[in-house]
């Protein structure tokens, strides 16, 4: 995939210098009971009520936590395209998917695009859906309208799914770009309300159709980035169409226990990953995602 040539995204919060994401009681701004046995022997030791150095503590913890959710949820704070390679891809990607949206979105839908930041983290982090984790894979939260991402989450494609290559990446950042799209126009809040009210396997049926239709608005981007700039080498379609087959409910889930449980479904089966992505790689018109309109 082409993309060294391009514009750089200064949407992008890179955290990943930051120290690690408080966990556990302390998070809360409640101390854990460490601590609450080192300030009770540090009193009885200076002669100070236990209960005053405990309860000035748990003051101070709290007063943090306020801050560290304030600073969460509050509104971004872009600092520009990253120097290191992986973070001046992802603000590339994520400048061709700006680029791409900003003229597809209200040409084909009359809806306007805002841009998402994307907020780059190594192994933990706030958002304002709460805590993000590399084990949780990239995601977009609507709440704070963020996209958040690990980047050894690319790795562990490559090493861990067999997925793997330039292409592939950007399929799965423009992937939770289309949930963003989701979000615009509206889709996303109700499918989500629709979730909520169902529950069990019709909930997770609804996040399927929600994720195969963010798959299709990545084929979309691409179809419409490559039409623009020539973005699409040989072998890239390739390599994206393995990465959406290996990461599929039906093959993870066989993987990590020899079979498939389909009504557990959360994001698609690979086939499935496969048919939308290629559905907006070939078509490159929002009308031809509605997932939520198909039987599959």
């Amino acid at each position: 995939m082409r993309w060294e040539d391009f514009r750089q995204s200064d949407n992008i919060e890179d955290r990943r210098g930051d120290g690690p994401m408080m966990a556990g009681g302390g998070s809360s701004g409640q101390l854990g009971l460490g601590a609450m046995i080192v300030l009770g022997l540090l009193g009885y030791a200076f002669g100070i009520d236990p209960r005053v150095l405990i309860g000035g503590a748990e003051m101070v913890s709290q007063m943090s936590h306020r801050a560290q959710q304030q600073q969460a949820s509050a509104p971004g704070r872009p600092i520009g395209a990253p120097k290191d390679q992986v973070g001046r891809f992802v603000a590339a990607v994520l400048a061709e998917n700006e680029d791409v949206w900003k003229d597809v979105l209200p040409a084909q839908t009359g809806v306007r695009f805002t841009p998402a930041p994307v907020v780059l983290f190594n192994g933990a982090t706030r958002s304002a859906c709460g805590a993000a984790r590399a084990a949780m894979g990239p995601f977009y939260c609507p709440l704070d309208k963020k996209i958040y991402l690990d980047t050894s989450f690319f790795r562990d494609m490559k090493n861990k799914y067999g997925g793997g290559g330039d292409f592939a990446y950007a399929y799965v950042i423009s992937h939770e770009m289309g949930h963003h799209i989701q979000d615009l126009l509206g889709i996303l809040p109700k499918a989500q309300a629709a979730q909520r009210a169902a529950g069990g396997a019709r909930a997770n049926a609804i996040s399927v159709r929600i994720e195969l239709q963010a798959d299709c608005f990545a084929g979309v981007w691409a179809a419409n980035a490559n039409e623009k700039w020539q973005v699409i080498e040989p072998g890239d379609i390739e390599k994206a169409i393995r990465t959406a087959q290996a990461i599929g409910d039906d093959r993870l889930q066989k993987a990590a226990q020899g079979y498939a449980v389909p009504d557990s479904f959360t994001h698609g089966s690979s086939a499935q990953r496969v048919q939308w992505l290629e559905r907006g790689l070939k078509s490159g018109k929002v009308a031809d995602c509605n997932t939520f309109a198909r039987p599959n």
